[in-house]
C-alpha cells in the first residue's frame, strides 16, 4: 500500500469529519428549523445552529470545539496490514491537532495530565473488523463529552420515573428508549441522535449501540419489529417538549437507531448511545492497494448549505451587558431574557473550578463572567493565540463548586449549557447571579464574537483547562437561571416528566 496515498486519505477523513456535518444530517436539522415555532428560543437556537455549520463549512474549522475522543470503525480484506493503518491514524490524529482541526482531548486519567496531541493509552479508539470484500471501508466518529455524559444503561427490569415498571420485553425496552430522551434534557446538546443496543453484556450492549450511529438517519431497519419502533420512538420522543438545547420546542430528537443481540438469561440491557445535533460522523471506502479514497458514505443526496446572520430576536428585545456587571443590572434580568455581552470574559472548566475552590484567583473575577468552555487554540507565527472553536461545555460538572466560586470571587454570570442544579440556583438568588445559556456545538458562531485572546493562565491543565482572558462583542445567550429562584431547566424537566407519563400504558401487548 502507498503510505503517503493512505496519510493523505485518513487526514481527509479527520478533517472533514470535524468541519463538515453530513448531508443526512443537515437534512434533519434543517426539517427540525421547519417545524419550530417561529420566534421561540428553540428557533433562535436553530438559526444559530445552522449559522454555525455554515461558518464551519467556510473556514473549514471545528463544528463544535469538543471533537471528543476519535472512534474509527475499519474493515479490512483480508491480508491487509492493520498495523500499517493504526499508525497512520495515530499520525493524523496527531496532525489534525496541531492543525486546529481537533481539540486535545486525551489526559492521563490518574495525573489529570493532557497528552496535547490526542494520542495516549486507549486514545483514539480503533476498531478492526475483516471482511471478504476488496476494498477498506473506514468510518470516523467524533463525538463530544457532553453527549457522551448522556448515555444510558438499563438493566431490565426495572422502575422508570414517570413509566413506572419496564419489564423484559418490546414494551420494556420502549420505556427505555423513552426515558432515555427525557433523562438527557437540554444536557446533550439536543436535538439528538440516539443509538440503541438490545441484549449482549454492558460492554457489548454499549457498542452495539455506538454501531447504530453509524447507519444513515433516513435509512430502514431491516427487522420489521426495531423498524417500527424507531418510527415510534421518533413520533412520541419529541411530544415531551424538551426541544432545542432544553428551551421547550417541538424537535428534541433527530434520529433513532435500533440494533439487538443475543443475551444470557440472567442479563437483559437496554444501552443507548445519546449524540448531539453536531452529528459528526463520515466514511470513506480505500482502494486497499492504492490507500486512495474510491468513495465518501454518508454524503448522498443533496447538500444544503448554511449562510447569514441570525435575526431571529428582535434587537429591541436583547440586553446589552458590558463586563464588569453590577449585582443591580443581574438582579433586573429573568429567566427567558436574551442578553448580549461585550467586555471580558474567562474561561474556566473542571480544573480551573477545582483549584479556584482552594486557591486565589489568577485575576479579579468580581463582577465578571466565567465561561465553561475549552475551546480550540492555536499560535500564529508571531506567538499570538487565536480561538479556532469556543462553543459552551456542560455546566452540570461545575455544580460541587459553582456557588462558592461566584460567592468567593464576586462572579456575576456564570456561562454554559444543560443549565445546573439547586446549589447554585440559590447561590445566584443570595450572591445576585445569572447562569446563561449558550448555544452548544455553536463553537464558530461563538468563536466570531471573540475578538482577542488578552492572556491565559493556568496553562498547566491544558488548553482545554486552561484560563483564557477573551475579549468579546455581542456574545449572546439566554437567561435560564435568574437571582430570583426562577430556573428554565427545573420547569422544562418538570413539564416533559409529566408528558412523559402519557407513555405509561402497554403499546407492545
Amino acid at each position: 500500500m502507498n503510505i503517503e496515498a493512505l496519510r493523505t486519505s485518513i487526514y481527509q477523513l479527520i478533517e472533514e469529519t470535524s468541519t463538515n456535518l453530513p448531508k443526512d444530517v443537515r437534512r434533519a436539522i434543517k426539517s427540525a428549523a421547519q417545524r419550530e415555532s417561529a420566534g421561540t428560543r428553540s428557533a433562535m437556537s436553530l438559526e444559530t445552529i445552522q449559522e454555525n455549520i455554515g461558518m464551519a463549512d467556510m473556514e473549514v474549522s471545528p463544528i463544535c470545539q469538543d471533537t471528543g475522543l476519535p472512534t474509527f470503525k475499519i474493515k479490512t480484506p483480508v491480508g491487509t496490514n492493520q498495523l500499517e493503518i493504526k499508525a497512520v491514524i495515530h499520525e493524523c490524529i496527531e496532525l489534525a491537532t496541531q492543525k486546529g482541526k481537533l481539540r486535545p482531548n486525551s489526559v492521563d486519567s490518574l495525573h489529570g495530565v493532557n497528552s496535547g496531541n490526542n494520542l495516549g493509552a486507549g486514545t483514539p479508539v480503533i476498531k478492526f473488523e475483516q471482511w471478504e470484500k476488496d476494498y477498506i471501508d473506514i468510518g470516523l466518529i467524533l463525538k463530544g463529552g457532553g453527549c457522551e455524559n448522556k448515555n444510558i444503561q438499563y438493566s431490565l427490569p426495572c422502575e422508570l420515573d414517570g413509566l413506572g415498571r419496564a419489564g423484559r420485553d418490546l414494551d420494556g425496552i420502549r420505556k427505555c428508549i423513552l426515558h432515555s430522551v427525557y433523562q438527557a434534557q437540554g444536557q446533550g446538546c439536543s436535538a439528538g441522535f440516539i443509538g440503541v443496543g438490545i441484549g449482549g453484556d454492558r460492554s457489548s450492549g454499549y457498542d452495539l449501540a455506538k454501531e447504530q450511529l453509524f447507519r444513515t438517519v433516513d435509512d430502514v431497519n431491516e427487522n420489521a419489529e426495531l423498524a417500527e419502533l424507531e418510527a415510534y420512538i421518533m413520533e412520541n420522543a419529541n411530544k415531551l417538549g424538551i426541544g432545542t438545547m432544553g428551551f421547550g420546542g417541538e424537535t428534541t430528537l433527530l434520529g433513532c437507531k435500533i440494533g439487538v443481540m443475543n443475551r444470557i438469561p440472567a442479563s437483559f440491557f437496554v444501552s443507548v448511545a445519546y449524540n448531539c445535533w453536531a452529528f459528526r460522523r463520515l466514511g470513506i471506502k480505500l482502494d486497499a492497494n492504492t490507500g486512495s479514497i474510491i468513495a465518501w458514505k454518508y454524503q448522498d443526496g443533496e447538500k444544503i448549505t448554511f449562510a447569514g446572520k441570525v435575526n431571529s430576536a428582535e434587537e429591541d428585545t436583547v440586553i446589552t451587558l458590558h463586563a464588569p456587571i453590577s449585582e443591580e443590572e443581574i438582579r433586573r434580568l429573568k429567566v427567558g431574557d436574551v442578553v448580549e455581552i461585550s467586555g471580558m470574559m474567562y474561561t474556566g472548566r473542571d480544573a480551573i473550578h477545582k483549584y479556584l475552590s482552594t486557591n486565589d484567583s489568577p485575576v479579579d473575577l468580581n463582577g465578571q463572567v466565567i465561561y465553561h468552555c475549552g475551546p480550540v487554540m492555536l499560535k500564529d507565527d508571531e506567538d499570538i493565540w487565536h480561538v479556532k472553536a469556543a462553543g459552551p461545555t456542560t455546566s452540570i460538572r461545575e455544580e460541587p463548586y459553582q456557588g462558592d466560586i461566584m460567592k468567593k470571587f464576586g462572579i456575576r454570570a456564570v456561562m454554559g449549557k444543560g443549565g445546573m442544579g439547586t446549589k447554585t440556583l440559590n447561590a445566584l438568588a443570595e450572591h445576585g447571579g445569572v447562569y446563561l445559556n449558550a448555544i452548544g456545538g455553536a463553537a464558530q458562531y461563538y468563536a466570531d464574537c471573540i475578538k482577542a485572546v488578552k492572556g491565559v493562565d493556568l496553562m498547566q491543565f491544558g488548553i482545554p483547562e486552561a484560563m483564557w482572558h477573551l475579549q468579546v462583542e455581542g456574545f449572546r445567550a439566554v437567561v435560564t437561571m435568574d437571582s430570583h429562584g426562577n430556573s428554565l431547566h427545573e420547569d422544562i424537566e418538570k413539564s416533559s416528566l409529566e408528558k412523559l407519563t402519557q407513555f405509561k400504558e402497554p403499546v407492545y401487548k
